[in-house]
């Protein structure tokens, strides 16, 4: 190594989830059929908001945005990981990696703050009706919905920036199916402690700030909801709240175990399993949490049937 900024692997060859030909196509069949239900679940989730007036609302229309990034994060991963297990062509240049893990990143982060911002929506629907209106006004929600995306913009850029300004100066061989910075790091030459810390630390703050919002705005909920006196009044207050809650414990205990919490003597199999969990598990998952004892959108649902004459 000659000039320590110069990065001399230009590609790079990812290992995949298995090398068993069998298996391979197995997975294929398998992952393409995920893909495709992702697609239609959360399309369906936008198209639903998009066409029924009903649905109108601030909840509704964060979980279309929701539903939007859940497609954008399979999308940056799966059809690449789908390609990789037909032609058992693991190669990744350089640049597809970057823009692979910056634009994971960034959805990814987008997302978590998006959940806090839901559950903020939750709080003052709840526990502050009559300020509800005001305060979830359309400009409002545009406003919320495009700071995560600001933030979760510069946060991904920072860490990637920070990431690809080593060298990698070999192992160019990658024992995962994507390009996640965690994986990255572990292979750039020179020293890494203040990369390392900058990302586990901007990480962290990304994490915890939008948890601990979810987390005292449910503790307010809660405390609501149990000064409820109707039995029927208290149900609808908790079926509003408990899908949020259930996409919040799968997308944020997933994130933690991977970035958060060290893993000193983790192998390769526990990082693929982790990125499993959150790159195909969750975005599977949420249409069917959503929609599985939601009325008004099983209401939305019929209607576009009997508008199609379906039914």
């Amino acid at each position: 190594m000659g000039a320590e900024n110069f990065t001399s692997v230009k590609e790079f060859v990812l290992v995949g989830l298995t090398s068993h030909r069998g298996t391979q196509l197995l997975l294929f069949g398998v992952l393409l059929l995920i893909y495709l239900l992702i697609l239609f679940g959360n399309l369906l989730i936008i198209f639903l908001v998009w066409a029924d007036s009903q649905l109108h609302t601030p909840m509704y229309f964060f979980l279309s945005n929701l539903a939007a990034m859940e497609i954008g994060l399979v999308t940056s991963t799966l059809p690449q990981m789908l390609v990789h297990l037909v032609t058992r062509n693991g190669v990744i240049s350089l640049t597809c990696c970057m823009m692979q893990g910056y634009i994971a990143l960034n959805i990814g982060s987008a997302e978590s703050l998006l959940l806090g911002v839901m559950a903020y929506d939750r709080y003052l629907a709840i526990c502050s009706p009559l300020l509800y209106a005001t305060a979830m006004r359309k400009f409002y929600q545009v406003l919320l919905v495009s700071t995560c995306w600001i933030i979760g913009f510069v946060f991904s850029m920072t860490c990637v920036i920070s990431t690809f300004r080593h060298s990698f100066c070999g192992p160019n061989l990658i024992n995962h199916f994507m390009c996640e910075l965690p994986i990255m790091l572990k292979l750039a030459c020179g020293d890494i402690k203040m990369t390392k810390a900058i990302v586990s630390g901007l990480s962290t703050f990304m994490v915890f700030i939008p948890l601990s919002i979810i987390l005292s705005s449910y503790g307010f909920i809660l405390r609501s909801i149990l000064r409820i006196k109707s039995t029927a009044g208290r149900s609808k207050a908790f079926s509003t709240c408990g899908s949020h809650l259930t996409v919040v414990i799968l997308f944020y205990g997933t994130i933690i175990s991977m970035y958060i919490i060290p893993h000193p003597d983790s192998g390769p199999v526990h990082n693929k399993e982790m990125s499993v969990c959150y790159l195909v598990v969750t975005p599977l998952l949420n249409p069917v949490i959503y929609t599985l004892r939601n009325k008004e959108i099983h209401s939305a649902v019929m209607k576009m049937v009997k508008r199609w004459g379906l039914k």
